[in-house]
Protein backbone atom coordinates (compact mmCIF):
# COMPACT_ATOMS: atom_id res chain seq x y z
CA UNK A 1 0.00 0.00 0.00
CA UNK A 2 1.37 3.07 -1.00
CA UNK A 3 2.45 6.14 1.61
CA UNK A 4 2.36 9.51 1.96
CA UNK A 5 6.11 9.32 1.57
CA UNK A 6 5.79 7.51 -1.85
CA UNK A 7 3.63 10.54 -3.11
CA UNK A 8 6.02 12.88 -1.79
CA UNK A 9 8.93 11.01 -3.64
CA UNK A 10 6.99 10.46 -6.80
CA UNK A 11 5.84 14.15 -6.74
CA UNK A 12 8.92 15.38 -5.97
CA UNK A 13 8.01 17.31 -2.95
CA UNK A 14 8.54 17.13 0.56
CA UNK A 15 5.90 15.00 2.79
CA UNK A 16 4.67 18.21 4.32
CA UNK A 17 3.51 19.72 1.20
CA UNK A 18 1.60 16.64 0.15
CA UNK A 19 0.29 16.89 3.25
CA UNK A 20 -1.27 20.60 3.06
CA UNK A 21 -2.46 19.48 -0.71
CA UNK A 22 -3.84 16.50 0.89
CA UNK A 23 -5.72 18.85 3.69
CA UNK A 24 -6.60 21.33 0.74
CA UNK A 25 -4.25 24.37 2.19
CA UNK A 26 -4.29 26.89 -0.08
CA UNK A 27 -1.01 27.93 0.39
CA UNK A 28 0.52 25.53 -1.74
CA UNK A 29 1.39 26.35 -5.29
CA UNK A 30 -1.09 25.67 -8.05
CA UNK A 31 1.88 23.44 -9.93
CA UNK A 32 2.75 21.55 -7.10
CA UNK A 33 -0.85 20.70 -5.87
CA UNK A 34 -1.40 19.42 -9.76
CA UNK A 35 1.79 17.13 -9.37
CA UNK A 36 0.85 16.27 -5.85
CA UNK A 37 -3.04 15.47 -7.37
CA UNK A 38 -1.18 13.40 -10.15
CA UNK A 39 0.69 11.23 -7.86
CA UNK A 40 -2.04 10.22 -5.54
CA UNK A 41 -4.17 9.13 -8.36
CA UNK A 42 -1.55 7.38 -10.12
CA UNK A 43 -0.23 5.29 -6.77
CA UNK A 44 -3.96 4.87 -5.59
CA UNK A 45 -2.94 6.81 -2.47
CA UNK A 46 -5.87 7.08 0.08
CA UNK A 47 -4.94 8.82 3.60
CA UNK A 48 -5.91 7.41 7.06
CA UNK A 49 -10.09 9.26 6.53
CA UNK A 50 -11.01 6.58 9.03
CA UNK A 51 -8.76 8.15 11.92
CA UNK A 52 -9.00 11.77 10.64
CA UNK A 53 -13.17 11.63 10.87
CA UNK A 54 -12.54 9.69 14.18
CA UNK A 55 -10.91 12.72 15.78
CA UNK A 56 -13.38 15.44 14.01
CA UNK A 57 -16.58 13.37 14.91
CA UNK A 58 -17.60 13.04 11.22
CA UNK A 59 -16.95 11.16 7.59
CA UNK A 60 -14.56 12.32 4.97
CA UNK A 61 -17.25 13.15 2.68
CA UNK A 62 -18.44 16.49 1.35
CA UNK A 63 -21.98 16.54 -0.21
CA UNK A 64 -22.35 18.70 -3.38
CA UNK A 65 -25.91 20.42 -3.41
CA UNK A 66 -26.95 21.27 -6.87
CA UNK A 67 -29.86 22.36 -8.82
CA UNK A 68 -30.02 20.33 -12.26
CA UNK A 69 -27.32 17.38 -12.45
CA UNK A 70 -28.50 17.72 -16.64
CA UNK A 71 -27.20 21.51 -16.89
CA UNK A 72 -23.82 21.16 -18.55
CA UNK A 73 -22.71 24.38 -16.04
CA UNK A 74 -23.17 22.08 -12.94
CA UNK A 75 -21.73 19.09 -14.22
CA UNK A 76 -18.35 21.34 -14.84
CA UNK A 77 -18.94 22.42 -11.19
CA UNK A 78 -19.31 19.23 -10.08
CA UNK A 79 -15.96 17.40 -11.47
CA UNK A 80 -14.22 20.26 -10.34
CA UNK A 81 -15.39 19.83 -6.38
CA UNK A 82 -14.91 16.46 -6.96
CA UNK A 83 -11.08 16.41 -8.65
CA UNK A 84 -9.79 18.51 -6.16
CA UNK A 85 -11.68 16.87 -3.16
CA UNK A 86 -10.25 13.41 -4.29
CA UNK A 87 -6.95 14.69 -4.45
CA UNK A 88 -6.93 15.72 -0.14
CA UNK A 89 -8.76 11.88 0.65
CA UNK A 90 -12.69 13.09 0.39
CA UNK A 91 -15.33 11.47 -1.35
CA UNK A 92 -18.38 13.83 -2.98
CA UNK A 93 -22.05 12.88 -2.24
CA UNK A 94 -24.32 14.59 -5.55
CA UNK A 95 -27.36 15.67 -4.38
CA UNK A 96 -29.71 17.25 -7.25
CA UNK A 97 -32.18 19.93 -5.62
CA UNK A 98 -34.28 20.04 -9.15
CA UNK A 99 -34.69 23.99 -7.69
CA UNK A 100 -37.20 22.12 -5.23
CA UNK A 101 -36.83 23.88 -1.96
CA UNK A 102 -38.24 20.96 0.26
CA UNK A 103 -35.78 18.42 -1.16
CA UNK A 104 -33.08 20.59 -1.14
CA UNK A 105 -33.71 20.55 2.97
CA UNK A 106 -33.91 17.04 2.60
CA UNK A 107 -30.33 16.99 1.66
CA UNK A 108 -29.25 20.01 4.29
CA UNK A 109 -31.05 17.47 7.14
CA UNK A 110 -29.26 14.16 5.47
CA UNK A 111 -26.00 16.54 4.91
CA UNK A 112 -26.06 17.10 9.29
CA UNK A 113 -27.34 13.44 10.44
CA UNK A 114 -24.60 11.76 8.84
CA UNK A 115 -22.06 14.59 9.85
CA UNK A 116 -20.55 15.01 6.48
CA UNK A 117 -17.36 17.59 6.76
CA UNK A 118 -18.46 20.00 4.47
CA UNK A 119 -21.19 21.37 2.17
CA UNK A 120 -21.64 23.01 -1.58
CA UNK A 121 -24.59 24.25 -2.35
CA UNK A 122 -25.78 26.19 -5.10
CA UNK A 123 -29.03 27.35 -3.08
CA UNK A 124 -32.39 27.53 -4.48
CA UNK A 125 -33.26 30.71 -3.01
CA UNK A 126 -31.52 33.44 -1.34
CA UNK A 127 -33.41 31.90 2.12
CA UNK A 128 -32.85 28.74 1.83
CA UNK A 129 -33.04 26.88 5.38
CA UNK A 130 -29.53 25.44 6.37
CA UNK A 131 -30.10 25.70 9.90
CA UNK A 132 -29.36 22.24 10.73
CA UNK A 133 -25.78 22.43 9.10
CA UNK A 134 -25.35 25.69 11.59
CA UNK A 135 -26.47 23.51 14.42
CA UNK A 136 -23.67 21.03 13.74
CA UNK A 137 -21.13 23.82 12.92
CA UNK A 138 -20.37 22.20 9.44
CA UNK A 139 -18.85 24.14 6.98
CA UNK A 140 -20.75 25.67 4.09
CA UNK A 141 -19.99 27.51 0.53
CA UNK A 142 -22.30 28.28 -1.52
CA UNK A 143 -21.42 28.02 -5.26
CA UNK A 144 -22.95 30.10 -8.97
CA UNK A 145 -25.25 31.87 -5.96
CA UNK A 146 -25.52 33.75 -2.91
CA UNK A 147 -27.40 32.51 0.56
CA UNK A 148 -28.59 35.32 2.69
CA UNK A 149 -29.74 33.30 5.33
CA UNK A 150 -26.07 32.39 6.60
CA UNK A 151 -22.37 34.34 6.38
CA UNK A 152 -20.51 31.70 4.26
CA UNK A 153 -17.94 31.67 1.46
CA UNK A 154 -19.15 31.99 -1.56
CA UNK A 155 -17.86 31.74 -5.19
CA UNK A 156 -19.70 33.59 -7.91
CA UNK A 157 -19.78 34.99 -11.86
CA UNK A 158 -20.31 38.54 -12.22
CA UNK A 159 -23.51 38.04 -13.79
CA UNK A 160 -24.18 41.26 -13.76
CA UNK A 161 -21.50 42.39 -15.93
CA UNK A 162 -21.64 39.47 -17.85
CA UNK A 163 -25.36 40.51 -19.09
CA UNK A 164 -24.69 44.14 -19.38
CA UNK A 165 -22.03 42.72 -21.86
CA UNK A 166 -24.05 40.58 -23.89
CA UNK A 167 -27.04 43.26 -24.35
CA UNK A 168 -23.73 45.64 -25.51
CA UNK A 169 -22.52 42.79 -27.99
CA UNK A 170 -26.11 43.14 -29.91
CA UNK A 171 -26.11 46.60 -29.81
CA UNK A 172 -23.18 46.90 -31.64
CA UNK A 173 -24.67 44.71 -33.95
CA UNK A 174 -27.81 46.81 -34.74
CA UNK A 175 -30.37 44.81 -32.63
CA UNK A 176 -32.59 47.32 -30.71
CA UNK A 177 -35.33 44.93 -29.90
CA UNK A 178 -33.70 42.47 -27.34
CA UNK A 179 -35.54 40.38 -24.94
CA UNK A 180 -34.47 38.65 -21.99
CA UNK A 181 -35.56 34.93 -21.08
CA UNK A 182 -34.43 35.37 -17.40
CA UNK A 183 -34.86 32.37 -14.49
CA UNK A 184 -37.12 32.35 -11.64
CA UNK A 185 -37.04 35.51 -9.57
CA UNK A 186 -35.64 34.86 -6.18
CA UNK A 187 -32.48 33.26 -7.00
CA UNK A 188 -29.57 35.86 -7.20
CA UNK A 189 -28.03 34.68 -10.60
CA UNK A 190 -31.24 34.80 -12.60
CA UNK A 191 -31.92 38.20 -10.68
CA UNK A 192 -28.32 39.75 -11.46
CA UNK A 193 -28.18 38.89 -15.39
CA UNK A 194 -31.96 40.23 -15.51
CA UNK A 195 -30.63 43.26 -13.82
CA UNK A 196 -27.74 43.78 -16.39
CA UNK A 197 -30.03 43.44 -18.89
CA UNK A 198 -31.76 46.37 -17.75
CA UNK A 199 -28.17 48.07 -17.54
CA UNK A 200 -27.04 47.28 -20.92
CA UNK A 201 -30.47 48.81 -22.48
CA UNK A 202 -29.74 52.10 -20.42
CA UNK A 203 -26.19 52.39 -21.34
CA UNK A 204 -27.44 52.16 -24.98
CA UNK A 205 -30.36 54.11 -24.95
CA UNK A 206 -32.92 51.50 -25.46
CA UNK A 207 -36.23 51.87 -23.17
CA UNK A 208 -37.22 48.44 -21.12
CA UNK A 209 -40.16 47.05 -22.26
CA UNK A 210 -41.54 44.17 -19.77
CA UNK A 211 -43.62 42.76 -22.63
CA UNK A 212 -39.72 41.61 -24.30
CA UNK A 213 -39.06 39.61 -21.08
CA UNK A 214 -40.08 36.62 -19.42
CA UNK A 215 -39.09 34.78 -16.40
CA UNK A 216 -39.51 31.10 -16.17
CA UNK A 217 -37.30 28.05 -14.48
CA UNK A 218 -33.72 27.10 -15.69
CA UNK A 219 -35.52 24.24 -17.92
CA UNK A 220 -35.76 23.14 -21.16
CA UNK A 221 -39.69 23.33 -20.90
CA UNK A 222 -39.16 26.92 -19.74
CA UNK A 223 -37.03 28.42 -22.38
CA UNK A 224 -39.37 27.44 -25.27
CA UNK A 225 -42.80 28.18 -24.02
CA UNK A 226 -41.06 31.74 -22.98
CA UNK A 227 -39.77 31.92 -26.82
CA UNK A 228 -43.02 30.98 -27.72
CA UNK A 229 -44.74 33.50 -26.52
CA UNK A 230 -42.14 36.61 -26.97
CA UNK A 231 -41.98 35.18 -30.69
CA UNK A 232 -45.09 34.66 -31.67
CA UNK A 233 -46.05 38.56 -30.93
CA UNK A 234 -46.57 40.84 -34.13
CA UNK A 235 -43.67 42.76 -32.00
CA UNK A 236 -41.63 40.23 -31.58
CA UNK A 237 -37.68 40.90 -30.13
CA UNK A 238 -34.99 40.59 -32.78
CA UNK A 239 -32.90 39.27 -30.27
CA UNK A 240 -32.47 37.41 -26.94
CA UNK A 241 -30.63 37.30 -24.12
CA UNK A 242 -31.00 33.93 -22.34
CA UNK A 243 -29.88 33.28 -18.92
CA UNK A 244 -28.99 29.24 -19.41
CA UNK A 245 -27.81 26.60 -22.28
CA UNK A 246 -30.75 24.78 -21.27
CA UNK A 247 -32.94 27.57 -21.50
CA UNK A 248 -31.48 27.58 -24.93
CA UNK A 249 -32.43 24.59 -26.41
CA UNK A 250 -35.46 25.25 -25.72
CA UNK A 251 -35.64 28.51 -27.46
CA UNK A 252 -33.96 27.12 -30.19
CA UNK A 253 -36.86 24.44 -30.24
CA UNK A 254 -39.54 27.47 -30.31
CA UNK A 255 -37.78 29.01 -33.20
CA UNK A 256 -37.44 25.77 -35.27
CA UNK A 257 -41.27 25.21 -34.85
CA UNK A 258 -41.66 28.67 -35.73
CA UNK A 259 -39.45 28.76 -38.70
CA UNK A 260 -37.45 31.17 -37.57
CA UNK A 261 -33.43 30.81 -37.84
CA UNK A 262 -30.98 32.33 -35.19
CA UNK A 263 -28.80 35.10 -36.74
CA UNK A 264 -30.66 35.40 -39.35
CA UNK A 265 -34.19 36.37 -37.72
CA UNK A 266 -33.50 36.90 -33.98
CA UNK A 267 -29.88 37.35 -32.79
CA UNK A 268 -29.53 34.94 -29.49
CA UNK A 269 -26.75 34.97 -26.74
CA UNK A 270 -26.86 32.36 -24.20
CA UNK A 271 -25.45 32.28 -21.05
CA UNK A 272 -22.80 29.04 -20.38
CA UNK A 273 -20.77 27.35 -23.23
CA UNK A 274 -22.52 23.48 -23.79
CA UNK A 275 -20.71 21.59 -26.01
CA UNK A 276 -23.57 21.78 -29.07
CA UNK A 277 -22.82 25.84 -29.25
CA UNK A 278 -20.55 24.98 -31.88
CA UNK A 279 -22.22 22.05 -34.02
CA UNK A 280 -25.27 23.48 -34.52
CA UNK A 281 -25.49 26.59 -37.56
CA UNK A 282 -24.46 29.08 -37.25
CA UNK A 283 -23.00 28.58 -33.81
CA UNK A 284 -24.38 30.28 -30.43
CA UNK A 285 -22.73 33.27 -29.30
CA UNK A 286 -22.30 32.26 -25.24
CA UNK A 287 -21.79 33.74 -22.29
CA UNK A 288 -19.19 31.14 -21.21
CA UNK A 289 -18.56 30.78 -17.18
CA UNK A 290 -15.86 29.06 -15.51
CA UNK A 291 -17.64 26.20 -14.06
CA UNK A 292 -14.81 23.68 -13.55
CA UNK A 293 -12.33 26.47 -11.91
CA UNK A 294 -15.34 27.61 -9.81
CA UNK A 295 -15.82 23.58 -8.75
CA UNK A 296 -12.08 23.70 -7.57
CA UNK A 297 -12.07 27.01 -5.96
CA UNK A 298 -15.44 25.93 -3.81
CA UNK A 299 -13.82 22.86 -2.41
CA UNK A 300 -10.45 24.32 -1.94
CA UNK A 301 -12.24 26.65 0.20
CA UNK A 302 -14.55 23.70 1.89
CA UNK A 303 -11.49 21.84 2.86
CA UNK A 304 -9.99 25.24 4.06
CA UNK A 305 -12.54 25.12 6.61
CA UNK A 306 -12.58 21.88 7.27
CA UNK A 307 -9.14 21.99 8.43
CA UNK A 308 -8.87 25.10 9.79
CA UNK A 309 -12.11 25.53 11.59
CA UNK A 310 -15.65 27.96 10.80
CA UNK A 311 -14.72 30.50 12.89
CA UNK A 312 -12.66 33.12 10.50
CA UNK A 313 -14.63 35.57 8.69
CA UNK A 314 -16.24 34.73 4.89
CA UNK A 315 -14.78 35.25 2.00
CA UNK A 316 -17.17 35.63 -1.63
CA UNK A 317 -14.74 35.14 -4.77
CA UNK A 318 -16.16 36.82 -7.56
CA UNK A 319 -15.17 35.48 -11.35
CA UNK A 320 -15.59 36.87 -14.72
CA UNK A 321 -17.76 35.37 -17.08
CA UNK A 322 -15.96 35.37 -21.31
CA UNK A 323 -18.66 36.77 -23.97
CA UNK A 324 -17.31 34.32 -26.64
CA UNK A 325 -19.10 36.17 -30.09
CA UNK A 326 -19.98 33.66 -33.18
CA UNK A 327 -21.93 33.74 -36.27
CA UNK A 328 -25.37 33.52 -34.32
CA UNK A 329 -24.98 37.24 -33.51
CA UNK A 330 -22.91 38.50 -36.64
CA UNK A 331 -25.19 40.35 -38.76
CA UNK A 332 -23.35 41.08 -42.29
CA UNK A 333 -21.77 43.96 -42.60
CA UNK A 334 -20.81 44.90 -39.09
CA UNK A 335 -18.01 44.67 -37.03
CA UNK A 336 -17.88 42.13 -33.66
CA UNK A 337 -15.72 44.22 -32.24
CA UNK A 338 -17.90 47.37 -32.26
CA UNK A 339 -19.23 46.60 -28.81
Amino acid sequence: MATISDVAALAGVSTATVSRVLNGKSTVDPALAEQVARAVAELGYTPNGLARSLRRRETAVLALIISDVENPFFTAIARGVEDMAQAAGFSVMLCNSDENTAKERRYVEVAAQERLAGVIMSPTTRDSDVEPLIAQRTPIVTIDRRLDSVDCDAVLVDSHTAAREAVRHLVSQDYRRIGCIAGPPGVTTADERLDGYREGLREAGLKYAAKWVRRCEFRETGGREAATQLLTRSDRPDALLVSSSTMAVGVLQAMAGLGLRSGRDVGIVSFDEAPWATLISPPLTVVAQPAYAMGRLAARLLLDRIAGGVDHPATTTTLAAQLIVRAGTTRPGVCPSDA
